[in-house]
Formats: C-alpha cells, structure tokens, sequence
C-alpha cells in the first residue's frame, strides 16, 4: 500500500532525524514537506481564531452579526479584522437567526378621519448634530403568551433613545405619554425639530398631529409600504429583540424592568459601529463636541 503525501508528511514530522534524510527516505521533496508544515501553522492558528469568534457568537445565542462580533472580541481584547471574522463565519456556517416581521405593522390600518403628512426626510440619515432628526415608532414584545407594546423616539444621528413608553394596549396613551416623556428630556426644547414615523394609525391620529403643531416639531411620515423610510427607528427593534429574550418574562412588570435595563444598557454601553464605534451618549457628547 502506497501512502499519500500528506501521510507521509505526518509521519517525517514525528520522527527526531535529518528532514532531508527522511524525504529521501519517504520519496517526498523537501519543498513540499515544509510548504505542508506551515500550512499547519495556518490551520491552527485559524482554528483558534475560529473558536474565538465562536464563543462570542454562542454567547449572543446565533444572534450576533460580524459587526457585532468584532466589536465583542476588541472589548475582549482580542482584536480580529472584520474581513476575517465575516470569512471565518461564512466557512464554519456560523449564521444568524432571521428576524421575524412585526405583526403589529400588518395589523395597524388608517381610519377615515386621519391623514398623512409628506416624507420630509427623505431617508436623509446621515445629518451631523444631535436633537434635530428624530423618528418615531412601536413594536410588540412577546412574553408568556401575551404582548406588550413599546414606543420609542430615537435620534436618528446619535441613536440614542431619547424617550420611550411601554404599554400592555395600543391606545393613543402609548403614544401621547412619549412625547410626554420627550418635552422632559435634559430640558431641552425641540422646536423646529423633524420627528419622522411610519404611516401607523397612531401616527396619523389628530390628536398626535395636534400634540405636534403644540411643540412645533415637524412631521414627516414614511411613504405607504415603504418600510426602508423610517429604518434608523427599526432597527433599534431588530437589535433590541436579538439582545433580550422576553419570552422568558412571567409577568408584565418584568417585562419592563428589562426594558428600563436595557434602555440604559443600549445608550450608555452598546458602541455602535457605523457612530466611530461608540455608545450613542458618548457618540452624542462628541458631536456637541465637535460641532460647538
């Protein structure tokens, strides 16, 4: 029986003589032995890459893009490109789980009473000072066979949550008590500020418009069936839902202790890749920063 190369290779390699010696020996070039031990080297060294990676991505529960993974493995200290993270993920089938579509979007229909307002923004995202671009929107949160409901009002530059209302029905009051919660913000007046929505029925309530022309913020609305208008808000859900399990949660009140945490978990300590790799309070502070 004739063994192949890489057999014999192996076998060169346990033995503590002459590598030229026992090519000869085993009918091998030299060349090809050692082109074969250092390309080892690289398998083993990818293999631990590999493992790290991994054992982030378990941690997250199949929930962690290569984005989320590099910034995971740097706050481990140990560093890894992108590039090769994406590779390594790809290679060993690392894939994560596919978010679900929000019932609540296919459920919510206009009345004959509300109206819509023009697509002001534009998808215009990428804006360079906080407080002045901000969107709106609400999403379900499953938990022991119920829903709760969560409105939020995010700065589309920061990301940060600027005020957010969990409620266990969808009555005008979730989305009235967040604006509430916004005119209380560090004090600050949004006068003249865009706050962009979907075309939701809460959104195109009069009583929501009215509120609105009292702060004097700007209303801009999604265009009917396009989702992508109003993806900066979102996507916080997407994120938010990949981080927490809340069916896990037995009760209500639970539910919101989780989401108190989790608001101040995402603006205080989850940086961002796309906002210099910082937190949305501190990407915030440098925007102030900069632009004083």
């Amino acid at each position: 029986m004739i063994l192949k190369p890489k057999y014999r290779y192996s076998l060169i390699k346990k033995c503590k003589m002459d590598i030229t010696l026992l090519c000869e020996i085993a009918k091998v070039s030299t060349s090809g032995y050692y082109k074969w031990n250092s390309h080892l080297g690289e398998q083993k060294k990818d293999h631990e890459d590999y493992l790290l990676v991994k054992a982030i991505f378990d941690k997250g529960k199949a929930k962690y893009g290569a984005r989320t993974v590099t910034m995971k493995l740097c706050e481990a200290k140990t560093p890894m490109n992108i590039k090769k993270v994406r590779r390594i993920m790809r290679e060993y089938g690392l894939v994560t789980k596919i978010r679900r579509v929000n019932p609540y979007k296919m459920a919510m229909k206009k009345t004959a009473e509300h109206r819509t307002a023009p697509n002001i923004l534009n998808r215009e995202f990428k804006q360079k000072e906080p407080y002045k671009i901000l969107g709106t929107d609400i999403s379900y949160l499953p938990y022991n066979y119920r829903f709760a409901y969560l409105s939020i009002i995010k700065d589309m530059v920061t990301g940060e949550i600027l005020s957010w209302e969990l409620s266990q029905h969808l009555e005008m009051e979730i989305v009235m008590n967040t604006m509430e919660h916004l005119t209380r913000v560090d004090g600050k007046d949004f006068e003249g500020v865009l706050l962009h929505s979907d075309q939701g029925f809460h959104y195109t309530n009069p009583l929501y418009i009215e509120k609105l022309k009292e702060l004097k913020i700007l209303q801009s609305m999604s265009r009917k069936g396009k989702c992508i208008d109003n993806s900066p808000t979102e996507s916080f859900f997407g994120h938010m839902k990949d981080d927490v399990d809340f069916r896990g949660c037995k009760t209500y009140e639970e539910v919101n202790l989780i989401i108190s945490e989790y608001m101040r978990y995402y603006n205080q300590e989850r940086p961002q890749w796309d906002r210099k790799k910082m937190t949305p309070v501190n990407y915030r502070n440098h925007l102030l920063e900069t632009n004083k």
